[in-house]
């Protein structure tokens, strides 16, 4: 049976995989491991070492504390499902949020405001 707290810490490595545009292979390439592997944690199947979960990270390019980000309390099933980050499993609000990020940092604040302000407005 899986644990909710290894099947969130997988979905916070496939969300920044994603947003970092990398496939399951490259990271796994880099961490040295198979792309399998990956799936399994990805999926919270099995769980990740303290040592990898650290290779990850650095792969990736985050703290070791983004994994358990949302976490506060505990890990239930009310928890997991009511995170802010599952938005992030919809590839279309991944693709805006990549999008968004690769614009330059002046063009991309003008445009946050821009959506403050049209959600105000709504």
């Amino acid at each position: 049976m899986k644990h909710p707290v290894d099947v969130h810490v997988g979905k916070r490595i496939r969300h920044r995989r994603w947003m970092v545009g990398m496939t399951q292979q490259q990271l796994a390439e880099q961490v040295g491991i198979k792309f399998q592997q990956i799936q399994k944690y990805e999926t919270g199947m099995n769980r990740v070492s303290a040592s990898r979960l650290w290779d990850i990270s650095e792969a990736l390019s985050v703290p070791i504390n983004f994994f358990f980000e949302g976490l506060e309390g505990g890990a239930s099933k009310e928890t997991e499902s009511a995170l802010p980050g599952d938005i992030l499993a919809d590839k279309e609000a991944l693709e805006l949020v990549r999008s968004y990020y690769a614009i330059p940092e002046n063009q991309r604040r003008r445009l946050f405001e821009l959506a403050r302000v049209l959600s105000d407005a709504a």
